[in-house]
């Protein structure tokens, strides 16, 4: 019965380890892909609205240099958008034009380019390629290489034709069928602006952790500066701009919480179980003990440090198992989801060292606790009746 506590526990430390390394790394997937198209902070004109037809500000403002040698900033790219429709012999697509320029950090989209490359921007040539998802290649028969043309609403309507560079898959569905990323020279010339207006600009962080405490920063840093045509600006952070992602993301923490606590509840009752059959199969020698003259809180610590070296086993087991099965996950990805449900083809494990340490601390912190209370039937026991019992 002893075995099977100490087995208890290293199943359920097992688990835990699995269950917050996956949710933790699911976390992380969904919200790098949904920075990835839009970065953690956006700096935009303060008329801009959700429809993509956005307000311009100008290229070159005064808290830039602030905001580049900020330690905590790890880039500063500017961006402009402008909706359209992509036209082919067979299909018609609704999509938003992302314009980039030259200083573009084309690290998300590298790692997610599944045919071609990425296109090169040039500040004193524009360029007619684009990237564009799997989706819209596969619903528009397009590959890499190929042209379309796109429209844009206007009297009379413009329209543009470009160059498939690349191809990328992030299994985002919401944002894979939306954005083509192209030149951003082609957006300002459609939308009529010069080249010192842009949309607005993105800010990449260096710790996610730092996003609200960053945004209220670049808002001081920011301010709010009029431009030339009476418009203000606005700070965005990630969450504000996309709040129904994250909060079903925030969604997932409460049911890690409850699945850890039932988890630690089953651990603690296991090893409760145990002690109990310790205390009955050492029945006499807890009345020989106190026959001779030993107190009560001396035979309980005999005991607790008894659970206590069975816990540190279970444990050690169970941290074995569990930090294995995570890091073959890690390296080979064999169990896999289905991308429609869950917008990635694979199980995501995130192995954090202080997760698995306050997952360790909690396990042993909770448990001691709750023997203690069972510890106290040894104080009930009268020294005679333990003597002769069998």
């Amino acid at each position: 019965m002893v075995g099977i506590a100490v087995f208890g526990i290293a199943l359920c430390v097992a688990v835990m380890i699995i269950a917050i390394s996956i949710v933790t790394g699911f976390k992380n997937e969904i919200r790098n892909k949904v920075i990835g198209f839009g970065s953690h902070i956006q700096i935009v004109n303060y008329d801009s609205n959700i429809s993509y037809e956005t307000q311009p500000i100008d290229n070159d403002m005064e808290f830039l240099p602030v905001l580049r040698s900020d330690k905590n900033i790890k880039h500063v790219q500017q961006f402009a958008t402008k909706a359209g429709i992509i036209k082919t012999a067979t299909d018609n697509q609704g999509v938003v034009l992302k314009g980039v320029s030259s200083d573009y950090d084309w690290t998300f989209f590298k790692s997610n380019i599944i045919s071609g490359s990425n296109f090169i921007v040039n500040d004193s040539i524009k360029t007619n390629e684009v990237m564009l998802s799997k989706y819209l290649a596969t619903l528009l028969k397009l590959k890499t290489g190929d042209d379309f043309a796109m429209f844009f609403v206007h009297d009379p309507p413009y329209m543009r034709r470009f160059k498939i560079k690349g191809i990328f898959e992030t299994n985002l569905e919401d944002f894979d069928k939306m954005f083509v990323i192209c030149d951003i020279k082609h957006v300002q010339k459609l939308n009529n602006w010069d080249n010192s207006q842009i949309s607005g600009y993105e800010v990449l962080l260096k710790d996610f952790d730092q996003l609200d405490e960053m945004t209220e920063k670049v808002r001081d840093e920011v301010g709010m500066p009029i431009n030339e045509d009476g418009s203000s600006i606005k700070v965005l952070s990630i969450k504000e701009k996309y709040p129904q992602i994250f909060d079903w993301l925030n969604l997932q923490n409460m049911n890690v919480y409850i699945f850890l606590l039932i988890l630690l509840l089953v651990a603690g009752f296991n090893m409760v179980s145990g002690l109990l059959i310790l205390i009955l199969e050492r029945t006499n020698m807890i009345g020989v003990l106190k026959a001779l003259g030993t107190d009560n809180f001396s035979i309980r610590k005999i005991f607790l440090y008894e659970s206590a070296f069975l816990i540190l086993k279970g444990l050690f087991w169970g941290n074995l198992i569990g930090i294995i099965l995570c890091f073959i996950q890690m390296k080979t990805g064999f169990i896999k989801l289905d991308q429609a449900s869950y917008y990635i083809d694979h199980v995501p494990v995130n192995l954090n060292i202080i997760h698995i340490l306050l997952l360790n601390a909690g396990t042993i912190a909770t448990i001691i606790l709750m023997l203690l209370i069972p510890s106290l039937i040894i104080s009930s026991l009268n020294p005679v009746d333990s003597i002769k019992y069998n």
